[in-house]
């Protein structure tokens, strides 16, 4: 079988291996179908992730089909349709303990810290793969784990239907938050943005108000939008040095309201304890998901989202050179790709 590796930050290697064998009673061994490319992707390609270490194969939203079993699995069988979890942990720290496992102190994150799903085969354990219908295709099967994340950070936020909502940046992540709160019942979401087109993309997906900081004032319009009050929950999923200062700003989220930031930008910001407890605000961390693919699955297979030009670009896996060509040369027209493996 093949294997994608990112050797060191820019070098990328397409290695010709054994493909594994079950070792575990309770092992699966899935036959890549699709794989999404995220943010962090780009990162561990250029050397700008702080969680990754090298030689790494990427890839952590991975969906395919069951090619072998353990013994002792029973939750699946050769030939279902599956999507595999990103996190591995160790289930008796403080963390697992109290339902964080996504923040579990030993946790390995595949596609990051241990490998992912950019080869065509690969085991993982039976508790860490969720099945899923035949009925959804494989370019949507790779956006459950990006919507787990939705599930992830709007739960963490406390999203209610009352909440006045501004999603900063209206990316592949910012398009998802504002499909999860209209879910959720929200009725009024800003979206934030220097992208027209991506402003036009989130109307599509029920923006009820859409900004472009580049030319309008945010903190102006989301004064007049909200009668002065302010938002009572803002998401960060811009994520550049300086998104969360900005976010921050008086006039923006209203006292008492709440702040998900979203990304893992390391640059220190200038943000003060005045800026918080001034208003008592919330911020509130957020990291990937817990306890969220099963039901963004039945999401998906229930047509609970508007899918369509959320991933815009599909690469075979043959081609996956292009992939890498689109992280060294960024064409805002290209939102989000998948990488399809050949039949």
């Amino acid at each position: 079988m093949k294997e994608v590796v990112v050797v060191s930050p820019h070098k990328v290697e397409v290695r010709e291996v054994p493909i594994p064998k079950i070792e575990n009673d309770y092992d699966v061994l899935v036959e890549m179908k699709s794989a999404g490319v995220c943010g962090s992707d780009f990162h561990i390609y250029h050397g700008t992730n702080p969680c990754s270490t090298y030689p790494r194969i990427p890839g952590h939203e991975n969906a395919g089909v069951v090619a072998a079993v353990g013994k002792k699995v029973s939750k699946v069988k050769v030939g279902d349709h599956v999507i595999v979890d990103l996190i591995m942990t160790c289930g008796t720290c403080y963390q697992c303990k109290i339902g964080r496992k996504n923040v579990c102190e030993n946790v390995r994150v595949r596609g990051s810290g241990a490998d992912g799903g950019w080869r065509e085969y690969f085991t993982a354990p039976e508790p860490e793969v969720y099945k899923i219908s035949p009925e959804v295709s494989w370019e949507d099967a790779a956006l459950v784990e990006p919507f787990a994340i939705g599930a992830h950070c709007t739960s963490r936020g406390r999203v209610v239907p009352d909440d006045t909502v501004l999603i900063l940046g209206t990316g592949t992540i910012g398009s998802i938050i504002l499909q999860t709160c209209k879910a959720k019942g929200c009725k009024t979401i800003i979206c934030c943005d220097i992208s027209d087109t991506s402003l036009e993309r989130a109307k599509s997906y029920g923006a009820d108000y859409v900004i472009n900081s580049r030319s309008e004032d945010m903190v102006k319009r989301i004064q007049e939008i909200t009668q002065g009050k302010g938002v009572t929950i803002a998401f960060d999923s811009a994520c550049f040095k300086g998104s969360l200062t900005m976010i921050m700003q008086p006039g923006i989220v209203c006292n008492a309201g709440r702040i998900v930031p979203m990304g893992f930008v390391t640059e220190p910001e200038a943000i003060t304890q005045a800026m918080i407890n001034q208003r008592e605000l919330d911020i509130i961390g957020s990291r990937m998901s817990c306890f969220q693919f099963e039901p963004t699955i039945r999401h998906m297979e229930n047509h609970d989202f508007k899918l369509a030009g959320i991933a815009t670009n599909f690469i075979k896996f043959s081609n996956i050179q292009e992939v890498f060509d689109h992280m060294d040369h960024p064409d805002p027209a290209v939102k989000k790709m998948v990488v399809l493996f050949d039949e």
